[in-house]
């Protein structure tokens, strides 16, 4: 047998109390097969004792069938240390300097103009919000975004050694090419200066202690993510679509690339998912509230009308769905449906995302309900 027919055995285990397996998670990080012998190198955080036993008797399980002497061992790895990848070969991660950075983040999607951007903000401020240090980087050479969505408008500081002090903003700290560049400069720069200049925002970049690092990266499977995955062992990416098929084609490549480099997938967020109408009825019969409905193009909506006389009823602009039918296809979780909003648009323009300006908000409270989705998906 050779390694890849071995991890196709091992994603039958799952880690305990989740419905992935430990391939999917990146835990399985060397095999070497010498005859019927087989060395496993497992990475695991948990010092849940319990928890390790489990994965350690289900490997052992699957894999007595096919060799006489397994060995299996827990190796403990730092977020910067080299470590060999699935197939054996090492991978360069030792060039990107996270010592101090617990987790790194991805919201990424193959798609252009899902909205990564408004919703890396409003996650890395719910993280804010639940006393974590969070650091937020926008990865998008060409287009970044972040200056506008938090309302920033300064260069970042430089230390003695010339390393850049990221913005200290809303309580994260900040960094983005925009801050460099100016946002009305256009880039014109060829792939070997991308992807020098996302070492740069790693190696070169104060970031300090962080609980969280996440990061807004471009759409696309270019430069920029085939750095990344080859130098940087990240905690896992979201996916962010919206529920349109045309969409979702460029989004599942986006997907599938995380998965050909065995970054794991936390779980997927359909944005634009549908548009709330808020309204009121007017001359309420209170004893008669079930015989209400609303045309909408032709189409006859029920609607719930409270004892107000208010209701809301979401229509699909897009079509409904696309968000869990990639989540089903990638077996992850869907941790949310954003839907659109007008006071969500207003927020990002006027560079104050909605879970600052307007906390109460359901769209606020579908952020914390996410970020509370992606704290349970992670192995801490």
């Amino acid at each position: 047998m050779d390694n890849p027919q071995i991890l196709e055995l091992l994603k039958s285990v799952k880690y305990p109390g989740f419905s992935r397996d430990i391939v999917s998670f990146g835990l399985i990080k060397e095999i070497t097969i010498n005859n019927d012998r087989i060395n496993i190198n497992l990475a695991l955080k948990t010092k849940n004792e319990e928890k390790k036993n489990e994965v350690v008797n289900s490997i052992n399980q699957i894999l007595s069938q096919h060799f006489k002497k397994i060995n299996i061992e827990i190796i403990d790895e730092s977020p910067n240390r080299p470590t060999p990848n699935q197939t054996g070969a090492p991978a360069q991660q030792s060039q990107f300097n996270l010592s101090n950075i617990k987790n790194v983040i991805a919201i990424a999607s193959g798609k252009g103009g899902v909205g990564k951007s408004t919703i890396a903000a409003n996650i890395a401020l719910a993280l804010r919000e639940d006393n974590y240090s969070v650091g937020l980087l926008d990865l998008d050479i060409y287009g970044p975004s972040l200056p506008i969505i938090l309302g920033i408008n300064k260069s970042p500081g430089m230390t003695e050694d010339r390393k850049i002090i990221p913005i200290e903003h809303y309580g994260l700290k900040v960094m983005s090419f925009g801050f460099i560049s100016g946002n009305d400069t256009p880039v014109i720069w060829r792939g070997p200066l991308v992807s020098r200049m996302t070492e740069q925002f790693f190696n070169d970049v104060h970031w300090g202690e962080l609980d969280y690092l996440v990061l807004d990266l471009p759409p696309g499977t270019g430069d920029i993510q085939l750095t990344l995955t080859q130098k940087l062992r990240m905690s896992g990416a979201v996916i962010v679509t919206t529920p349109q098929d045309i969409a979702l084609a460029d989004v599942q490549k986006g997907a599938d690339m995380f998965r050909k480099v065995h970054t794991p997938i936390i779980g997927v967020i359909e944005n634009m998912s549908s548009l709330l109408i808020n309204g009121k009825v007017k001359g309420l019969d209170k004893n008669n509230t079930d015989n209400y409905s609303l045309d909408i193009n032709g189409i006859d909506e029920k609607i719930n009308i409270n004892d107000d006389g208010s209701f809301s009823i979401p229509i699909n602009l897009f079509k409904s769905g696309g968000g869990l039918k990639e989540s089903k296809r990638l077996d992850v979780p869907l941790l949310g449906k954003i839907p659109i909003s007008i006071e969500m648009m207003h927020a990002t323009d006027k560079g104050e995302p909605i879970i600052l300006s307007q906390p109460k908000n359901l769209v606020s409270n579908i952020f914390r309900d996410i970020v509370n989705k992606i704290n349970s998906q992670l192995i801490n």
